[in-house]
């Protein structure tokens, strides 16, 4: 799915990590919002002191957030509402591997990469997620970042994934430059995590609203010290399906889906669109990327089963999966790999199979939450011949929630 607004004129390109993005002026940023621990809703689970994917040491998120433009969709000039989020597990400076596995639930999607991951069980480098077409211009951007920072592999195969914005970003202009990806990489940062219509999130619909960039993390019980937290690029479903905290919210909601917001011409397909009407789209379209990050000392095998549990915050969700959705999910660990010793044997540690079980349940906990917290984060946003993507309602959101017991009164 897609979708975005700005009232820019002018290019707005912002580097964001975090709370910087408060400070920078990003239309969509998430500084002054609720997300889901402010309203306190009954998904489970203890948090991180940030909630965010940031809370598991080491990790590193940037964002690059392109505005400009408004109106009459003008291949190549715009409107843009698009962007690239990176995650470096271990942060920038270090280029330590990890442990890591991918899992895709339904294939309409892309994400390089893969084959060496899930031959290898290692990861090296930054993950990145952007539009549907900028994947290649974003991959090539982290080789040319890496090639003189050393301790990587001499080959890379760098994993970068996408969700759909073309409905209100000029997707076809190919706005995300190098010089975007090179600005996300180099302003990554531990700390505070933006969301809603920030980085490659910035033009994307989530369950008939304004989606986008979410985070949650948990905190595994005992005193094990671990931590699992979740990034999702949120652009999946349709209203009618929102299910949040297991009241029916997209049954509930009044007011208008997206709309063509202007008075010009439109063809026979969007003519119906037109705000105030309505269309009802029956089709779920639609994608989402989710990467989570965990120091548990997980295998491979293990984090690939992990990554699978990806799927069941989402359908917690409403998410169906549709056939014409892109929905991959990526895992990995911080843990320490060890060197090899002097017999050429390197030592690791795992978390055996009886003790696995919270960290599946912190994974679906954390999904649930971070596309929670995207649907919260995001604004409104009218891009491309005046589409107009609606921010989910938070008053509506409450009073429906109180209505069927899951807040207090």
């Amino acid at each position: 799915m897609r979708g975005a607004r700005s009232l820019c004129g002018a290019l707005v390109l912002c580097c964001l990590a975090g709370a910087a993005a408060a400070a920078q002026g990003v239309p969509g940023a998430s500084a002054a919002k609720p997300r889901e621990r402010d309203l306190g809703l009954p998904i489970g689970g203890t948090p991180g002191p940030l909630d965010a994917i940031t809370d598991v040491a080491g990790v590193e998120v940037g964002q690059t957030t392109l505005v400009r433009g408004a109106g009459k969709l003008l291949v190549g000039k715009g409107p843009v509402r698009t962007g690239v989020t990176v995650v470096h597990p271990r942060g920038k400076a270090n280029p330590d591997p990890v442990f890591g596995a991918w899992f895709t639930l339904n294939g309409n999607g892309e994400m390089t990469g893969t084959t060496w991951l899930q031959e290898s069980g290692i990861l090296e480098g930054p993950i990145a997620i952007t539009n549907t077409h900028s994947v290649g211009v974003v991959r090539d951007a982290i080789l040319q970042w890496q090639v003189n920072r050393p301790g990587l592999q001499p080959w890379g195969l760098p994993v970068v994934a996408e969700t759909w914005d073309g409905d209100l970003n000029d997707i076809y202009g190919f706005h995300v430059k190098k010089q975007h990806v090179f600005a996300a990489l180099d302003s990554a940062r531990a700390g505070p995590v933006a969301e809603g219509n920030v980085g490659g999130g910035t033009g994307m619909q989530c369950l008939g609203f304004k989606g986008g960039i979410g985070t949650s993390s948990r905190r595994l019980p005992g005193r094990s010290g671990f931590t699992l937290g979740v990034l999702v690029q949120c652009n999946f479903g349709l209203r009618r399906q929102l299910r949040i905290a297991g009241v029916p919210v997209g049954e509930q909601i009044s007011g208008n889906p997206s709309c063509y917001d202007t008075d010009a011409p439109l063809s026979a397909e969007l003519a119906p669109m037109r705000c105030p009407g309505r269309r009802k789209v029956s089709r779920e379209h639609g994608s989402i990327i989710v990467i989570l990050a965990t120091n548990a000392p997980l295998l491979p095998h293990q984090l690939r089963r992990l990554a699978r549990r990806a799927s069941l915050g989402i359908g917690r969700m409403g998410g169906i999966s549709g056939a014409g959705s892109g929905d991959l999910f990526l895992a990995f660990s911080t843990a320490r790999i060890n060197r090899p010793d002097s017999s050429g044997v390197a030592s690791v540690g795992m978390l055996p199979d009886n003790r696995i079980d919270p960290v599946y349940e912190a994974a679906v906990q954390a999904t649930e939450e971070a596309i929670v917290n995207a649907l919260l984060a995001a604004e409104t946003m009218t891009g491309a011949d005046n589409l107009r993507v609606p921010a989910l309602p938070h008053d509506q959101l409450r009073q429906i929630l109180r209505k069927f017991g899951r807040l207090p009164n």
